[in-house]
Parts: C-alpha cells; structure tokens; sequence
C-alpha cells in the first residue's frame, strides 16, 4: 500500500498535468507541510512551467536540477524550462543529463531530439530520433521530426514523401502542411511551397507563421483578398503573440508591394516588438564582447601559432551579417564543379560556446580568452572535430565546401586557429541597405539584435570594426565581397572571388540561378533567378522612419 504522502504526491502530479493552476496549489500546500521534500518541488516546477510561469519554474527547479545531478525527472524539467526561457545549448545539456541517466526515458529523449533540431544540430538529433523510430517506427511525431532532421540535412526530397504519408492519415494538419512547404522550398520548388503554406492557411485561417512563410518566400504576391484576410486577423484582436508577430511582417512584405511604404512600415515595426518583448538583446554586451575580442586576438597571437591545428583546405567560410548577399554569393560557388553548399553550419558555433562554458559556470576563462589556454595539440583536434561534424552535410565528394553561418564573422581567431587552411570571404552589403533587409526579416532564431533598428546600427559598427581588425590582425586571410559590385559586374567579382580560392573560371558561375540544390535561407528563391537591381535601393523608400538605423550606425 502506498505512503500517503507519496499517494497525495501522485494525485498532485495527476492534477499539475490537467489543472497546472490548481497543481501550483496543491504542491505548495505539500511544501508548507514537508519543506524539503524534492518531488513535491519537482511538481511545482513542471506545474509552473506548464502555466507559463517560467521565471517561477526556474525558481524553483533550478536549485532542485542542481542538487539532483543524477536524476532524469529533475534534469528533464530543468531542460524543459531552459528551452522556453530561450537557452537552447543549457537545455540540451540539462534534456542530454536525462537522457544518459535513463536511456528509455522516452519523452525526454524526443524532447532533446527535438530541441536539437531546432538549435540545428541536425546530425545529432538524428541519431536520437532513429532510436526513437526503432521503438515506436509509426508515431507520427517521431516522423515528422525525421522529416525535419532530413530537410535540415540537406535531403529535401525524402522529408517532403515523409510528410506526404503523415498527411494521408492527418490532411487536417496544418504545421503538417507548413513544414512540407519548407522542405519544397528548400527542394527549390517555390511554387508547390506555396501551395502547401495555402493549403495550411486553409486548414487554420489564422495560421500566422504559415503567412508569413508565403511573404518570406520573396517572390510570392498576394492577392487582394489575402491581404483583407492579414488584416481582418490582426484587427480580432485575440491572436496569439507567435500568430500576430508572423502576421504583421506578412502584411508588412503584402504593403510593401504594394507601394505603401509607411503602413509596411508600421507592421514591420510592430512584428520586431513583439520578438524583442520575446528575445531581450544587450548591444552593450556584444560590443563588450567584440572589444574584448580586438584586445585579445592580435597579430602577435596569431605569429606565435601559425600553422596551428588541421591544415585541410576543404572549408570556405561566408561571413557578415544577414540578408547582405551570402546566399548569392554561396550560389555562385556552389556552381563550380570543385565547391560544394551545404547549409548555414552551427558547429563553429557550437565548439566556441563548449570554450565559454567554464565561462558560464563561474569558472576559468570566457572565450575568446579562452584560445589562449589552447595547446596546438588542442587546436589540432577541434580542427578535426569540426570537419568530422560536418561530414554528414558533404553528399557530392566536391574537395571544397562552403560554411555560410554568417555570425561566424565572431570567431574568425577561432577558424584562424583550428583550420588555418580554410578560406573566409566576407559578404559585405551598404549599411542603410543591409540593416533595414535585416529589420524587416523575421528569423526563425537567433539575430536577435535585428529587431530594433537603433541595435542593428550599433551592431553594423561593431561588425565592421572587428572585420578591420581581422585585416590588421590576419592581413589578406578575409577575402571581402560587395553585394553591390556582384550585382553591377557579376562576372568581375566572380573571377576575382574564384582566383581567391585559387580556382579557374567556370562559366556556370555566373548561371548560377540553374544549380539546383537546397537552399534553406530567406533568399532561396531569388537566388534561382538572374541578378537583379531591384532590392539596392529599396530602403530609401523607408528613410523616413529609419533615422534610429542611421544614429546607430554613427
């Protein structure tokens, strides 16, 4: 017969699933008369975090994770808490604790799948969720994840016959039918996209991020009716945040258009504070960062570990800021018969936040500081580490391969260190032009400082002042693209980027817009067509409302 003590616990957590307002109760009542007890906090905490209430749920399952190394309940709920308060790397720390100390926690190991494939670390969520398949191979969720894996792997084709079966059985689903459009886009099949986002706008009329997907394909037009049915919608008034952010830049895109450059303007703005309510961004705290990176990562550091770490010459970075012709110029190399794309890659991302973690934790050295401490042997294995992570994106046997995560323009030192062979180019737009493309983007993550255009101003500063200082630092190392010369004499500035890479000139370069291979940025469709001047100059239709872009940017 059970304790009645651990029999009430069971019916809190029962309540806490069902009721987390009513659990919240229930579970603190337990507390008052057994403070220490760890399930009853564990309770409190997943019921908080069930509520919304995540400030409260760390609170409480912060404290309890950390006393509770070795248990999966605890670790899991921490994880889950983390992911929602936007920590990505924590929780998959916290759901991969879990998982380790009970390997057949099944819900923890989809969770951290999940989460994996969101923060893109597409390779490892894989391997989850194919033991995930070998014990349940038909639940739908662990499929369509398998889909995601396969689309974000670079395997468009599969995931899209993928959610083709899951929708045979579930035609009503609408995310169903977004994610199969994300998967024909990046296929390059633009127009069967749009078809599928229409389809899950006719599922949930109010679908914002299904909306949204049609005005980030670029080349969509919306008709007349579409856009009454944004702006019916909006005017409700009852939207969720996630369904009225997505709205609004749709609506923005839709007036865009359309000529009506404030009312654009009005939703673009609108959408970019309700995703800095939802992703705070200190620009004190990069440029902070950037000037400890300039200190730190000096020539004198560089001459002392030449040659440090895996010479292979297979790697070519695209860097700088997003929404500043990386997508062009990756197109343009990936159609030579010697270069490869892949994807926008987080695995140099991932290997500096490992070198910050002591960081975190209160102990050691922050990265960049960090380098310093590395040994040539060190560099020499993360130099290995990445090219084996990325290994799973190469599918063509190409010898090079392109890297086009834009933020890596941070860890230029680190690349410098762990791969001295690869080649870095760095996608330069002008600044007016390339902050207002960025202000009006909504990213699926990251690039937080994107939504406020006084942060983007400060950020262009203190991007180009450390790329400057790549160029004192490592002279010659960053090869330096214009957006703007590509488009005025295409064939100049490919021969000039080829011969930096030391290869000839292929005229399937500049046909660029008939390679065909999956592109997953908010460029993939333009960059299926010809060069064309129409996006150069599209911010001075807004430079009435942009002057907070242009005192940010000094």
């Amino acid at each position: 017969m059970a304790h009645p003590l651990q029999a009430e616990l069971n019916a809190v957590a029962a309540l806490a699933q069902s009721d987390p307002g009513a659990g919240i109760a229930k579970a603190e009542a337990v507390l008052k008369r057994h403070p220490g007890d760890s399930r009853a906090k564990l309770i409190l905490g997943m019921a908080r975090r069930r509520l919304g209430d995540f400030a409260g749920a760390r609170a409480v399952l912060e404290p309890l994770a950390a006393a509770q190394p070795n248990a999966a309940h605890a670790q899991f709920e921490w994880g889950l808490t983390l992911a929602a308060l936007g920590d990505g790397g924590a929780a998959c720390e916290a759901l991969g604790r879990a998982v380790e100390i009970a390997p057949s926690f099944t819900a923890a190991r989809l969770e951290l799948a999940t989460l994996l494939q969101r923060e893109r670390r597409t390779a490892e969520a894989l391997g989850h969720v194919e033991r995930l398949l070998s014990a349940a191979p038909g639940e739908p969720r662990i499929l369509a994840l398998h889909a995601a894996c396969l689309a974000g792997l670079g395997d468009p084709v599969r995931a899209v016959a993928l959610y083709d079966r899951l929708l045979a059985d579930a035609p009503g689903e609408a995310r169903l039918w977004l994610s199969r459009g994300h998967a024909l886009r990046a296929a390059g099949d633009g127009a069967a996209a749009a078809q599928s986002y229409e389809r899950a706008i006719t599922e949930a009329p109010r679908f914002g991020e299904a909306w949204w997907s049609l005005a980030n394909l670029k080349t969509f037009a919306f008709t007349s009716q579409q856009r009454l049915a944004m702006e019916a919608a909006i005017a409700c008034g009852d939207l969720s945040d996630e369904d009225a952010l997505h709205l609004h830049y749709a609506l923005g895109k839709a007036l865009e258009d359309a000529g009506e450059w404030e009312a654009s303007f009005r939703h673009y703005a609108a959408g970019a504070r309700a995703v800095r309510a939802l992703r705070p961004y200190d620009a004190q705290a990069n440029h902070d960062r950037m000037v400890r990176t300039r200190r730190m990562l000096t020539r004198s550091f560089f001459d002392a570990r030449a040659r440090w770490g895996d010479l292979s010459a297979a790697p070519i970075f695209i860097v700088g800021l997003p929404r500043s012709g990386s997508t062009l110029i990756e197109q343009i190399l990936a159609s030579h018969s010697a270069v490869e794309g892949t994807l926008e890659l987080p695995d140099i991302v991932a290997i500096a936040r490992r070198l910050d973690a002591p960081g975190r934790r209160g102990e050691g050295l922050r990265y960049p500081e960090s380098l310093a401490a590395l040994t040539e042997a060190d560099a020499r294995a993360l130099g290995a580490e990445y090219l084996e992570r990325v290994a799973v994106y190469r599918r063509d046997g190409r010898p090079l391969f392109i890297d086009k995560m834009p933020n890596n323009f941070h860890h230029i030192g680190l690349i410098q260190l762990i791969l001295p062979g690869a080649r870095i180019i760095d996608a330069r737009r002008g600044a007016m032009a390339a902050g207002f493309a960025a202000f009006k983007q909504h990213f699926a993550q990251g690039q937080a400082f994107s939504y406020d255009l006084g942060d983007i101003g400060r950020y262009y500063s203190d991007y180009a002042a450390l790329m400057t200082h790549w160029d004192e630092a490592l002279p010659g190392r960053v090869h330096r693209v214009s957006y703007e010369a590509v488009v005025d004499d295409l064939e100049t500035e490919t021969r000039r980027l080829l011969a930096y890479l030391g290869l000839p000139f292929e005229p399937e370069c500049l046909r660029f817009y008939e390679t065909r291979r999956a592109v997953r940025t908010a460029s993939s469709e333009q960059v299926r067509r010809p060069i064309f001047r129409e996006a150069l100059d599209r911010w001075r239709h807004y430079a009435p409302w942009l002057g907070a872009l242009e005192e940010g940017l000094g």
